[in-house]
């Protein structure tokens, strides 16, 4: 088969784009370095903690040493697996707010408002929960990516909810409908009892076609003759090699890998690419610029009565969970275990919410260690929109070498007072009469951090990545020379090429990233098919009452 378009990448963005364009009758090569999703550690949501510390499935990216974090490198998990990171990642789905996407249109991303994308989560989505709560009509049923919630058993989510409430703010059944604001049920992408990545949901059945195949291989380049990308240059079975495309290349390779191919290929700022030795292509300076995160502390509070996971945190207990799940697909192995989430704002006036909550009954840390002091659970809590920026860089031009990655977190005062006001606004939904039950003491920050020095020392050590990277090609107008990819996808100043992964994104959306990457591989793939799905005129929820509350 001679492609007509090559993917780079079968992540969350690229196994969207190899369904849509095999359903329309395109030829589709996807090129994937990482090798099979079918490991139980992957597909068992409870295992989410193993697969995104494993080599054979995670790039092993790190930063460079962080300066306003006293020099510390931190982990950038990227999967490196067929599913990309929606085969590795926590499995919470999340569209992210109205106004981050009104945000990206008013930025120059012209047709990516929110009255644009609603049709494409609502294309993509098969939801499960409209029995829980939650209005259909905001909502997709027949999409091929299965959302659903867990059972939420544990009298501990309550209690965050009720206390979220006690403390003044919104209860909210569907923060992915028309209010994101407040505290509810969590939405995940499982689907009878199995993680239900981007592989499963879209690459697999478009695999099935006779005009979709995909090759393991390692990307090197993308290939451009007069201005056009024809190819891309890649190695497998120790061999180099030029695979062709008839009409495109799409880059959707991740936000570390998909400017750092755009730079090995010639496209990127002039004089960093001068640096090290290769041709310019096209000068665009905003290439690898622009890079965000959302960072994140874990508030962590020892449990009073012995209610929490920890009670199955053993080698017998995880046997149990493993063997139920193994057999059944039901039982604790069966969810993420993130049921229940918040989404509040840290002031009267923000126009939006700029903090969220991720609630676990069990204090652990995404490497799996646990508490010291046994029964306990936590709030994961983080600012949503950070306003320091980072960029990736080339640190050769050998494509086997991970590229220079500098976040720049905690660069601005603004983050320090916006995760100090996250510590405290916590530390008052716990002292809430919902949690009055449960609550032995503080694990950490611990009661003896509490002025502002105290609690900069504390984020600074203990402050960790959300695993949320995003921004690295920007997507604009394009007589921005910020700009990447103009809102077609369409690299800027090189034919035949388009960039469509979370890359791309102009500002980072409103909470996890999985589901905005794969709404972006949606949309673009109709953009190259030249089609577009008829805006929505949903308006989302605000409270007003909130909005201009005091504190």
């Amino acid at each position: 088969m001679i492609a007509e378009y090559i993917i780079v990448g079968a992540g969350s963005a690229g196994c969207a784009m190899a369904y849509r364009l095999a359903e329309a009758g395109k030829r589709v090569l996807v090129i994937e370095h990482g090798g099979t999703d079918m490991g139980p550690l992957i597909q068992m949501p409870a295992a989410l903690s193993y697969p995104m510390n494993m080599p054979m499935y995670d790039w092993g990216f790190r930063t460079q040493p962080e300066p306003h974090l006293g020099g510390r490198r931190l982990a950038t998990p990227r999967g490196k697996v067929v599913g990309g990171s929606s085969s590795i990642n926590g499995m919470v789905y999340v569209r992210g707010h109205a106004g981050d996407y009104d945000h990206w249109q008013e930025s120059g991303a012209n047709g990516w408002g929110y009255s644009d994308v609603l049709p494409y989560f609502k294309r993509m989505e098969n939801w499960h929960a409209g029995g829980q709560g939650g209005d259909p009509d905001w909502r997709g049923d027949t999409g091929p990516l299965h959302v659903s919630r867990g059972p939420r058993n544990n009298p501990l989510h309550k209690a965050f909810v009720d206390a979220g409430r006690e403390a003044g703010y919104p209860v909210t059944e569907d923060y992915n409908g028309h209010q994101q604001e407040g505290f509810g049920p969590m939405d995940m992408t499982v689907w009878k009892g199995r993680r239900w990545s981007a592989a499963n949901a879209y690459l697999k059945p478009a695999l099935k076609r006779e005009n979709c195949d995909i090759i393991k291989a390692f990307a090197r380049r993308v290939v451009i003759e007069d201005g056009r990308a024809v190819g891309v240059e890649v190695e497998r079975g120790g061999k180099v090699e030029i695979l062709r495309a008839a009409r495109e290349v799409i880059l959707a390779a991740s936000s570390i890998n998909s400017p750092k191919l755009l730079m090995l290929s010639g496209i990127g700022p002039a004089a960093h690419l001068a640096e090290h030795g290769i041709d310019v292509v096209a000068d665009r300076p905003g290439v690898g610029q622009n890079l965000q995160d959302h960072l994140e502390l874990y508030l962590q509070m020892a449990a009073s009565q012995p209610i929490t996971l920890y009670k199955y945190w053993n080698l017998l207990g995880k046997a149990l969970i493993g063997a139920q799940w193994l057999f059944t697909k039901t039982g604790l192995g069966a969810s993420n275990q993130f049921e229940t989430a918040g989404f509040i704002r840290s002031d009267a006036g923000v126009s939006y919410p700029d903090i969220q909550y991720h609630f676990l009954p069990i204090a652990v840390r995404y490497d799996g260690q646990v508490a010291a002091e046994g029964h306990g659970f936590q709030a994961h809590v983080g600012p949503m929109r950070s306003p320091s920026r980072g960029a990736i860089t080339l640190a050769s031009a050998d494509p086997k070498d991970a590229p220079n990655i500098l976040f720049n977190y905690m660069s601005t005062e603004q983050d320090w007072s916006d995760f100090r006001k996250c510590i405290r606004l916590t530390r008052e939904i716990f002292a809430q009469d919902a949690f009055e039950p449960f609550v032995k003491h503080e694990i950490q920050p611990g009661d003896a951090v509490q002025s502002d020095d105290e609690l900069n020392s504390f984020i600074a050590e203990h402050v960790e990545s959300a695993y949320h990277p995003c921004g690295s090609c920007k997507m604009g107008a394009a007589d921005d020379p910020t700009s990447v990819v103009d809102p077609e996808c369409k690299v800027i100043g090189v034919e035949g090429l388009r960039v469509a992964d979370s890359s791309i994104f102009p500002r980072i959306t409103n909470g996890n990233l999985n589901g905005p990457s794969i709404m972006t591989g949606e949309k673009a793939s109709d953009h190259i098919l030249g089609k577009n799905l008829p805006s929505s005129n949903a308006v989302p929820w605000v409270n007003e009452t909130w909005e201009t509350a005091q504190r």
